[in-house]
């Protein structure tokens, strides 16, 4: 992207127009800020780039040297080409399934559009998912290839092909795949790739996203070319400040979490579509990731609430070893009430001279933890709470949560730059209407809702109203200004024996930013009050153990002791100030190991499977019900 492509400001976007009856606002819309792409699709874009500003960076790919190695919109165009050809020379037909089943790296996305360029459905796969997800969403989608990333991942497929006769090619990164699919593309001629791309418009599904399945088995997503475009470039455009650099550095981001996640493709769609340089990181652990992040230097990140919760609190244990804590507590506070200043007025002299002194003692460690450079967060996947959001934007960078569903190409409402608002998930983006319903429930309409569920025998099911609004299944309110506030699940609201409604989240959310805390499970359906499950974090608990030299207690008895179970109660007691006293956390019990995809107790995007944990916990539920 050029200088001055960057330095253009789009006008100030556009406040929601908003519709009220009975004193409640029950509707609000922003216009769209561009229009619906009338041809064309995904596949062009590598092809547009290369044309246009073929020596601009596209991507950083990371050596086995540690060495960030840049590869232009030219060489990558040319790479997408070369596989497109390859998958042709397969025998792959135009709409027939691709599934990819990795880990965040250059590959998956360089096959993503490869196989757009050849007229294909791409569908991912979670590399963490189980035997039985992967057979399952390999024959209900229909795939007839599927490339992994190792060995793994490929004995997983293998030992389900009897039962997935469909599957005629199973490809692996790690054994020099995508070299053979150049290899065998060699001979078929360009102009096969040309009408290939010709065949797709904007409402060509370009891709089966399957949904997590917290609640059963997973249906696959339908998302069209048109979906994509109606999201990224409304993102683009609406979040300026992130993807668009007004100085001289240009704008960056490593990816790391899932391109399996509809969230973290669109990001990657979204930078290719705005021109701006991505990095893959594919380990998440603490210090591959932090590695990562000082190598790439990223100036924004897309993040689900953990991440900065891992960041804040690993920052204050750091602070507490070296006899610090007192210090960094401050420069919180401080930090919190300056980014809550910002929001209402002018923070005022005083604090912005505080302000000051902690960035250089404080802050600037917090932005180097995340590569120096990060100026924007982009945080979705569920609410990150007032108290990080405030520190954040206090310490240097501004956080945009945002809400959405895999229905609808991720964020269907997002925080407007420089118009944050505490508790809330932001405004409509630019071409989506939100509605709450009589009962509450948050209903969505606009470009980027889904097709339907996928349905190969029956066509697409479309679960909409009869005047074409999406039913989420969230709960939520508007403000006055337009803002959405989510308030829970409706299949997650808990009704105690007393008839009290309970949403769970607000209270979840809270106690899982705690550094002790691991995951928390609110329930109390057709109970007399409310409970918690609780398991702890292992990095906040290690560093809990060193600071009171309990390393020698075993983690059966640490789960009893009681200066750790008083400072979880502290935290619980600080949760409950959220709600009233028939909706608070009347006891919990800590378990001594966490929730985990492989124990069946967390989707691949870690969202809890609440009747699974509630199944093999019942014992010590009950538990917390006997007098």
């Amino acid at each position: 992207m050029s200088d001055a492509r960057r330095a253009t400001d789009p006008p100030a976007p556009v406040p929601p127009r908003t519709v009220s009856l009975d004193g409640r606002v029950r509707e609000a819309y922003v216009p769209p800020l561009v229009p619906r792409a009338p041809r064309g699709s995904l596949a062009d874009l590598p092809y547009e780039n290369a044309h246009q500003a073929p020596d601009d960076v596209a991507f950083s790919r990371k050596r086995p040297d540690g060495v960030w190695e840049d590869v232009t919109a030219g060489r990558f165009a040319a790479e997408v080409h070369s596989v497109a050809k390859g998958l042709i020379a397969e025998g792959l037909q135009p709409g027939d399934r691709i599934a990819i089943m990795a880990r965040t790296t250059y590959e998956w996305t360089l096959l993503d559009f490869a196989a757009w360029a050849a007229g294909l459905v791409t569908v991912p796969v979670y590399p963490t998912s189980s035997a039985f997800q992967t057979r399952w969403i390999l024959q209900d989608s229909g795939a007839v290839a599927c490339a992994v990333e190792g060995m793994d991942e490929a004995r997983v497929v293998s030992a389900e092909r009897r039962q997935i006769p469909g599957l005629a090619h199973l490809w692996v990164f790690g054994t020099g795949a995508i070299d053979k699919l150049r290899r065998a593309g060699a001979h078929v001629p360009d102009e096969a790739v040309t009408a290939r791309r010709g065949l797709l418009t904007p409402d060509t599904i370009a891709t089966l996203i399957y949904t997590s399945g917290t609640t059963g088995r997973p249906k696959g997503c339908a998302l069209t070319h048109a979906n994509f475009f109606a999201e990224v470039d409304n993102a683009v455009e609406f979040l300026h400040p992130v993807f668009r650099s007004l100085i001289k550095e240009p704008t960056s981001t490593l990816l790391f979490l899932p391109l399996s996640h509809v969230f973290g493709r669109m990001v990657a769609i979204g930078c290719i579509r705005a021109r701006v340089r991505i990095g893959h990181a594919p380990s998440i652990e603490d210090d591959d990731l932090l590695t990562d992040l000082a190598g790439f230097r990223p100036t924004f990140l897309l993040a689900i609430p953990y991440v900065l919760e891992k960041v804040f609190n690993s920052a204050r244990a750091t602070a507490e070893r070296m006899g610090r804590a007192a210090s960094f507590d401050r420069a919180s506070k401080v930090a919190q009430r300056y980014g809550e200043a910002r929001e209402a007025a002018t923070p005022s002299l005083s604090l912005k001279a505080a302000r000051a002194v902690y960035d250089q003692l404080v802050y600037r460690r917090i932005r180097a933890a995340l590569g120096g450079h990060v100026r924007h967060v982009v945080c979705g996947g569920s609410p990150l709470g007032q108290r990080l959001s405030a520190f954040y934007a206090g310490a240097g960078i501004e956080v945009y949560e945002g809400y959405g569903l895999t229905e609808t190409t991720a964020a269907a409402t997002v925080t407007p730059p420089q118009r944050p608002r505490a508790g809330t998930v932001g405004w409509p983006l630019p071409g989506t209407a939100v509605r709450i319903a009589d009962d509450g429930e948050i209903w969505l309409k606009g470009g980027i809702v889904f097709a339907g569920y996928w349905d190969a025998q029956h066509g697409q099911a479309v679960p909409y109203t009869a005047d074409g609004w999406f039913p989420t299944g969230d709960l939520g309110s508007l403000d006055e200004d337009g803002y959405l506030r989510i308030t829970g699940r409706k299949k997650e609201i808990i009704v105690t024996s007393a008839g009290k409604n309970v949403a769970p989240a607000p209270l979840e959310d809270w106690l899982r930013a705690h550094p002790l805390v691991a995951q928390c499970l609110v329930v109390g359906d057709n109970r007399p009050y409310v409970t918690a499950l609780v398991t702890l974090d292992q990095d906040g608990l290690a560093h809990w153990r060193r600071m009171r030299q309990k390393d020698h207690v075993s983690l059966a008895d640490l789960t009893r002791d009681p200066d750790l179970l008083a400072g979880l109660q502290r935290a619980v007691d600080e949760a409950n100030r959220l709600v009233s006293r028939a909706e608070s956390i009347r006891r919990f019990h800590v378990l001594p190991g966490e929730f985990s995809e492989r124990g069946g107790h967390l989707t691949p995007s870690l969202k809890l499977k609440r009747r699974a944990i509630a199944r093999d916990f019942s014992r010590e539920i009950d538990a917390m019900y006997r007098d």
